[in-house]
């Protein structure tokens, strides 16, 4: 199984910084092939071709149509962190709903990017 890459990004990363510690948790307990990192939105670009997921926190809703034209390239799902899973730092949650935008960007994109 191939491991899912997923990067989360916020303003500086901090806040995004505990939610993706929440997640590892979880991956490690369950043992999911997955990847969570967390970086300032800044840098999203600079990753971009070597993940498969970018979740941005809810504050930055106003320029998701900018992170997702950065991605569209790289094949990459983007999405908001819906805000009850950011607010209540839900690793297992977060980890489910970037393997369904995975799934859904496999199946639109096919299996070949």
């Amino acid at each position: 199984m191939e491991t899912l890459k997923i990067l989360l990004c916020c303003g500086a990363g901090m806040s995004s910084g505990f939610l993706a510690s929440s997640a590892r948790k979880t991956a490690k307990k369950k043992k999911l092939n997955v990847t969570i990192e967390a970086r300032s939105a800044s840098e999203a670009n600079e990753l971009l071709s070597t993940i498969d997921v970018l979740l941005i926190g809810p504050h930055y809703a106003k320029e998701i149509n900018k992170f997702q034209e950065l991605a569209n390239p790289h094949g990459v799902a983007v999405a908001l962190i819906p805000e009850d899973i950011y607010g209540s730092l839900d690793g297992e949650r977060l980890i489910a709903f970037a393997q369904t935008l995975k799934n859904k960007t496999t199946s639109i994109t096919g299996s070949f990017l």
